[in-house]
């Protein structure tokens, strides 16, 4: 392997293991009585601050046509809105690393949405992806010492509808596309969207948090969930540009592994064996239903094209 494909395996590790952090801190956001909707302001609200220097170093203003302020609203609500909602909720009840397994679940979920919405023709292959993560669900949700409190299995349903978006969202952008935003802007009026409209909700609520000192620990991964969000998903639009989609897809496996090992790390969340076996045979499911080329094939395309001097798609 070559000094660049090293290069570029490294910084992919540090993007999942920066997204997979994100679970245990949301676990942490919540763990002194924040709720779902004031989160989410400050989650888009520092995401958005951030986003306009990148913006004012790109030199590069903010679109407020129809077609624009159309995708910014939609991104917003199916890409965080409504799927972190759900996932903020469930949180609360249940272990961080059960999240970040479920997350797995993406591209299964996305499966069935692309032939639903004509972006994709079926395969067997796939359907069986599919089939072994509705096995590793319930894997989780079946045997009694699967999770700590078996109460805790009327929450796995609001957990899958994050998943279940995430999937939706990525259709969504190949179906309709984004009115010719790149992902920097799409993320940037995505979160000035979210923010405008998660403020009067999270005030009317009572759930505005409230950004003046003391700080404690969940207002620290509050902060910290934001900026880490912000930095690996234009990481994550880098790395496509760089090493093309194919590549850059397999941080999904990273950020779910990732997710598992800081829940345990940071919060000392242990897992029956058949959470285990649950993890295993979603990841394989993963392997099954993404479409994808072997990642030293992926490499050996970007060596190929560095070499001929042109950009990847």
């Amino acid at each position: 392997m070559s000094r660049q494909s090293l290069i570029l395996f490294a910084i992919l590790t540090c993007m999942g293991a920066g997204w997979g952090l994100t679970q245990p801190l949301s676990k942490i956001a919540v763990s002194e009585g924040y709720r779902h909707i004031g989160l989410i302001f400050w989650q888009m609200a520092i995401g958005a601050i951030i986003l306009a220097g990148v913006q004012l170093i790109r030199r590069k203003s903010l679109r407020l046509d129809r077609s624009a302020l159309v995708v910014y609203l939609w991104i917003a609500l199916i890409g965080t809105l409504i799927p972190n909602s759900a996932t903020y909720e469930a949180i609360r009840h249940l272990p961080s690393g059960i999240i970040s397994i479920f997350l797995a679940l993406v591209p299964m979920f996305a499966f069935p949405v692309a032939l639903v919405l004509g972006n994709e023709a079926f395969e067997g292959k796939r359907f069986l992806g599919l089939a072994l993560g509705l096995i590793g669900v319930l894997l989780i949700v079946g045997p009694e010492a699967s999770l700590p409190d078996r109460a805790l299995i009327f929450f796995v349903p609001l957990a899958l509808i994050a998943p279940f978006f995430y999937g939706l969202e990525g259709n969504a952008v190949a179906k309709w596309g984004t009115a010719g935003l790149d992902p920097v802007e799409v993320l940037f009026g995505a979160s000035m969207t979210g923010a405008i409209l998660s403020l009067p909700v999270a005030i009317a609520t009572g759930n505005f948090i409230d950004p003046r000192p003391p700080y404690g620990a969940p207002d620290l991964a509050i902060l910290g969930s934001g900026l880490i969000h912000v930095v690996v998903y234009c990481g994550y639009v880098w790395m496509v540009g760089r090493a093309g989609p194919v590549f850059a897809v397999q941080v999904s496996y990273l950020v779910t592994g990732f997710g598992v090992f800081w829940a345990m790390l940071i919060l000392g969340e242990r897992f029956s064996g058949w959470v285990w076996a649950a993890m295993g045979v979603m990841m394989i499911g993963m392997f099954l239903v993404q479409p994808r080329l072997r990642v030293d094939e992926a490499t050996s395309d970007l060596e190929s094209t560095q070499e001929s001097g042109q950009s990847q798609p």
